[in-house]
């Protein structure tokens, strides 16, 4: 039986804050265990999930570095630079919700129709038969706020979740009444490019050592 777990809610949390503090987004990933940036060949999309819910698809991307180093270089500048300008405003929404190392996803709302609304406080994850709600949502898109999209506009916002994402784990990702297992074949993907990544990085490694004096 899906338990669902509470947490506190209200239309503050779609907020811009900025103020001191320095929550870590996806802690636990120290770099120096991370091949550098340039060795991956993904895409923004390849590390996506979408799927459709009412009239609408949602996009879900987590900005998680472990994923983002599968990025080609111009892929993961533009993410890593949308990082690095919000990073004030998510430590300042995971201070306020008292969470020290916030799981962040970046998701979109495309509208499928005329005039259709999104409720963005209805996208959760389910993670072992858990649904987790995010603690805060950060408006991205100046239209994130009305809730509501012409025909093909879409809106996107951060969310803030209070731990970091499973990302090398199946979960699902619901909006409303729809739940999709989708991740699940976004991390078979993952998994082949991340083999590929690490084989370059451990091979220009010894090219580089055996040029060494």
């Amino acid at each position: 039986m899906t338990r669902h777990l509470r947490w506190p809610w209200s239309a503050a949390l779609l907020i811009l804050l900025a103020c001191a503090g320095r929550a870590r987004a996806q802690d636990g990933v120290v770099s120096g265990d991370l091949p550098p940036v340039g060795f991956g060949s993904f895409s923004q999309e390849q590390l996506s999930v979408r799927f459709g819910a009412q009239d609408l698809e949602v996009r879900f991307l987590p900005l998680d570095e472990r994923l983002l180093r599968l990025l080609a270089k111009d892929a993961y500048a533009s993410l890593h630079g949308l990082l690095v300008e919000r990073q004030g405003q998510i430590d300042s929404v995971s201070r306020l919700s008292g969470v020290g190392s916030p799981g962040v996803a970046l998701v979109s709302f495309f509208a499928l129709r005329r005039d259709a609304r999104f409720e963005p406080e209805n996208l959760t994850l389910l993670y072992r038969n858990q649904f987790r709600r995010p603690t805060a949502i950060l408006p991205y898109t100046a239209n994130f706020s009305s809730r509501q999209l012409g025909v093909r506009e879409q809106a996107t916002a951060i969310y803030i979740f209070d731990a970091p994402l499973p990302v090398f784990e199946e979960f699902g990702i619901s909006y409303g009444a729809v739940t999709t297992s989708a991740w699940k074949d976004a991390l078979r993907r993952i998994e082949r490019e991340r083999a590929r990544v690490i084989a370059r990085w451990q091979t220009e490694r010894e090219r580089s050592d055996s040029t060494q004096p």
